[in-house]
């Protein structure tokens, strides 16, 4: 993604790398490694059907809800405790506060690019579809930090 990436000037490059650290970027997951094999965020950005994408992510976490197959399943299944807490799909994205890259009924992902079944490339390989990318994923970590934002005025 270098070539795609450096064609845009350096400020607008800091603007998307400084959104995705704020807190609605962030996300939590288990970080003990169970038998001794990778830990899910390890996992996510080794694996280059994910390639460190969280909206591909949360597809994998979804499927694993339905105990359908993706590049993730045997990593999440070793931390099934850890997604029994939430209970289902619907739980996990509401403890999570991640309405905002899900469709309406919770069924499934609003993508950040799109989605082929989780084939390569699961980067951007193009201008255009790397500022539809960054576009959406500047969108919804705006959306998740504003919805963080509500919920501690609310519960303070």
């Amino acid at each position: 993604m270098l070539p795609i990436v450096s064609s845009f000037p350096e400020r607008e490059n800091e603007v998307f790398r400084s959104v995705g650290y704020t807190i609605g970027g962030m996300m939590i997951f288990p970080g003990n490694r169970v038998d001794r094999k990778q830990t899910i965020n390890g996992a996510r950005g080794f694996n280059r059907k994910i390639a460190d994408r969280f909206d591909l992510t949360l597809e994998c976490i979804r499927r694993h809800y339905l105990g359908q197959d993706s590049p993730l399943a045997d990593t999440l299944w070793r931390y099934r405790d850890f997604f029994g807490l939430f209970e289902n799909f619907v739980g996990y994205v509401e403890f999570f506060m991640l309405q905002d890259l899900v469709n309406a009924d919770r069924t499934g992902i609003d993508f950040f690019m799109p989605f082929d079944n989780f084939r390569p490339p699961s980067v951007p390989q193009t201008v255009d579809t790397y500022l539809q990318y960054r576009g959406r994923s500047i969108e919804f970590v705006r959306a998740r930090n504003r919805r963080i934002d509500r919920e501690l005025k609310v519960n303070n």
